[in-house]
């Protein structure tokens, strides 16, 4: 029997944002869905400071120790003087053949993971610096968005240097009474608030601006269902089914809790029964906004659509969440994509893309200079 090299993949887990727990829970979601024929996998563990553990230590935390303890001991032995402290351990394993990073929020879809991966010339799962950073801004998205003609939700942004200039009673006359008041750039529903009159606005604004200096003050779509598309590929992507989700009554969107702290009052429609001429519609602006952000590896692409059918796009998660009621590997399941073959198809499109990009940065040559003499 052939003897075939296992694949060498670094998962990358944790951060220091909100959803450093999330992200712990999607690594041990994918590591146990990893063909352990095909993958040998080394763990780093970003810790809640920004610390890398090695893969010893990330192993020990993966099995049950408390993380806590296990950073302290760690940090403990670096050189904190050596400004290169915080990423030495990821240089334990030098054989990583690619790298899987599972940091959601900050600092993992911002572009800043990317770029540290890049300059380590490794491939990487997801996409690069560029498509990450513009996705995660949501006032950038829709910026970029308005451009390639997809429809999003309005809005006004707030700064430190402009929120003065608007009042809820400026912005309900512009947007409409309700509101959603959110960090540009933040996951998982964090630092979001529905607001409906003045005192309300005021509270969503000072806990906005707790996550980000760029807050959105954004209409509210009467009565919307939220619609959910995963996407997956590189030059030529593909999109999943059509996925929603059922809040309860109670909630006035998609929450923290919801998705990861008690979904048991959360309904999953996957794929949902819906007309074939809005999932057609959902699916050209899932593959428009990923191609117009310039997107790599995969994305969820999520939507509100209101009562008479027109959807928005509201949001594009570059690494969603892949924990056990995660819609991204769901929506792939129902359209005959098991997670397995998911991890399989995006450690190849890691592989594509940097072989693509090391062929742009290495094999470039210039034209020779245009000689003059010669007749056209």
């Amino acid at each position: 029997m052939e003897n075939h090299k296992k694949v060498h993949v670094g998962l990358i887990f944790g951060g220091n944002s909100s959803e450093h727990d999330v992200s712990k829970r999607s690594a041990h979601n994918i590591f146990d869905a990893m063909d352990k024929d095909k993958y040998d996998v080394s763990l780093f563990l970003v810790t809640k400071d920004g610390y890398f553990l090695g893969t010893k230590a990330s192993t020990r935390v993966f099995d049950g120790e408390p993380e806590d303890d296990v950073a302290r001991q760690e940090i403990a032995k670096l050189d904190k003087a050596n400004p290169l402290a915080p990423v030495l351990n990821l240089g334990e394993d030098a054989n990583i053949d690619v790298f899987f990073p599972i940091i959601h929020g900050n600092l993992g879809e911002d572009g800043t993971i990317q770029g540290l991966l890049r300059l380590l010339g490794k491939p990487y799962v997801g996409s690069g610096v560029l498509g990450s950073a513009m996705s995660f801004d949501k006032d950038i998205t829709k910026k970029i968005l308005k451009l390639a003609g997809v429809a999003t939700t309005r809005y006004e942004l707030l700064t430190p240097l402009t929120v003065e200039r608007y009042s809820y009673q400026s912005l309900s006359e512009e947007l409409g009474s309700t509101l959603f008041v959110k960090p540009a750039n933040q996951g998982s529903s964090v630092g979001i608030h529905k607001v409906e009159n003045a005192e309300e606005y005021s509270e969503a604004i000072r806990d906005a601006f707790r996550y980000d200096s760029k807050v959105l003050a954004e209409e509210a779509i009467e009565g919307p269902e939220e619609l959910e598309i995963s996407v997956l590929g590189n030059n030529h992507p593909i999109a999943s089914k059509v996925g929603a989700i059922k809040v309860p009554a109670t909630d006035a969107f998609y929450t923290y809790d919801n998705k990861f702290v008690d979904a048991s009052q959360v309904k999953f429609d996957v794929p949902v029964d819906i007309s074939e001429d809005l999932a057609q519609k959902l699916t050209k602006m899932a593959l428009d906004s990923y191609r117009a952000l310039g997107l790599k590896g995969m994305a969820r692409i999520d939507f509100l659509v209101s009562q008479a059918e027109t959807p928005y796009v509201s949001e594009v998660n570059t690494l969603p969440g892949f924990t056990n009621i995660s819609l991204y590997p769901q929506l792939f399941a129902a359209s005959g994509i098991s997670y397995s073959d998911l991890i399989d198809r995006l450690i190849l499109l890691a592989n594509e893309e940097h072989e693509r990009q090391s062929k742009i940065l290495y094999d470039f040559k210039p034209l020779p200079p245009k000689d003059q003499n010669v007749n056209n």
